[in-house]
């Protein structure tokens, strides 16, 4: 594969989708006859415990992956350790306290801040784009900010681009980044199909900009960030000096080099923070409240539209696939790094993977961790 096409796979790796609908999650919708949710694993916490880490340290051996893992059963940690190396040059190894970028799942928390804006009234769901953007295309008239989250706007993604990849580590504006896109005809009709899209959540990021007066960045840690003493996530500019931060790699052994620079500004609101475990795990924790959003509204963001897919989440329905439950999910990829966030929330289960090794996907581990929870065989065992 070549550097291109390795980095385009990396900054669209999305979340896992499977097929259907549900159309609330108000009420947790009953599995399938003959689908009953499956228990955790017969095991006391520390021999649950051992399995999980006996998994990842063979994957770590074998396949190179290199990371933090947090398995939480009530909010609690089941295990919280790293895994590999932080910084291969220096030797230093990873820990819960050290900072990943996150990638894709920096929608999750644009989908909060438009949701937040929506209960003050400055944000309307139904309002076209060209409300908050100047000046707009005339195509972009009829594309909705509900579109936009559900990634079905059909404006085309940037990441796709061949003219954006050739100078994807060269600064540009939001201005300048809009501009890869702005003139490009519509997809389709917006809310006919879908397909993943980061240049609707780089318009989201635009229009928390245009409605609150304050940067993405400072939006989201007054919103956000702040209230849950979220003090180890942020946006990851490159040349602020963030403490633990790790550095992003591909490859396994003797084949392992730094990932491809990349100009942080283009990821911006679909793709562009860092965090912890120990940070996402208070995210997770914080939505089974109403500290951010009540819960009528989480319902609207957790509600899919096309393939699964509500505002900044993936919502697998259940079935034998989901040993019997609803998931929130969510992946991330970025040069170097790869991320998945799991919540079952009928089993107060939650599983968050942060990798700075790229070759290895943070989803899969997540999969496999989930399998081994419920007493199953890791779909991809390492080998």
């Amino acid at each position: 594969m070549s550097p291109t096409a390795r980095l385009l796979r990396i900054l669209v790796f999305t979340a896992a989708v499977c097929a259907g609908t549900m159309s609330t999650f108000a009420q947790t919708p009953a599995p399938p006859a003959g689908v009953l949710p499956v228990p955790p694993a017969k095991l006391e916490p520390a021999a649950l415990t051992a399995k999980f880490d006996d998994y990842l340290r063979a994957h770590a051996a074998q396949n190179g992956f290199m990371g933090t893992v947090l398995v939480a059963r009530e909010g609690k940690p089941v295990l919280a350790k790293g895994y590999g190396l932080a910084n291969v040059e220096w030797q230093i190894p990873n820990a819960p306290d050290t900072k990943f970028r996150i990638g894709s799942l920096t929608k999750q928390f644009t989908s909060m801040l438009i949701m937040q804006l929506r209960e003050q009234g400055k944000v309307s769901l139904e309002h076209s784009l060209c409300v908050y953007l100047e000046p707009c295309p005339d195509a972009w008239k009829p594309v909705t900010v509900h579109h936009l989250l559900t990634h079905t706007s059909g404006i085309p993604t940037y990441t796709g681009l061949a003219d954006w990849r050739k100078v994807n580590m060269v600064p540009h504006t939001v201005d300048q980044m809009i501009g890869f896109f702005r003139n490009l005809p519509l997809q389709w009709k917006p809310g006919e199909q879908y397909a993943y899209n980061n240049s609707g959540y780089f318009l989201l990021g635009v229009i928390v900009e245009k409605v609150t007066g304050k940067k993405y960045e400072e939006a989201l840690r007054e919103m956000i960030l702040a209230p849950l003493g979220m003090n180890d996530t942020g946006y990851d500019w490159t040349k602020t000096i963030i403490p633990k931060r790790a550095s992003g790699y591909m490859g396994v052994g003797a084949a392992i080099g730094n990932a491809a620079a990349l100009d942080m500004q283009q990821p911006y609101a679909a793709g562009a923070l860092y965090s912890t475990v120990e940070d996402l795990l208070r995210w997770d924790q914080a939505l089974y409240t109403t500290t951010l959003l009540p819960d009528a509204a989480k319902q609207v963001m957790w509600t899919p539209f096309r393939n699964n897919y509500a505002y900044g989440w993936s919502i697998r329905t259940p079935s034998e696939a989901s040993y019997g439950y609803t998931w929130l999910a969510h992946s991330g990829g970025i040069n170097g790094f790869s991320a998945m966030i799991i919540r079952v929330p009928d089993a107060k289960l939650t599983i968050i993977v942060l990798s700075n090794n790229a070759t290895v996907a943070a989803g899969a581990v997540a999969n496999d961790l989930l399998a081994l929870y419920f007493g199953k065989a890791p779909t991809k065992p390492a080998k």
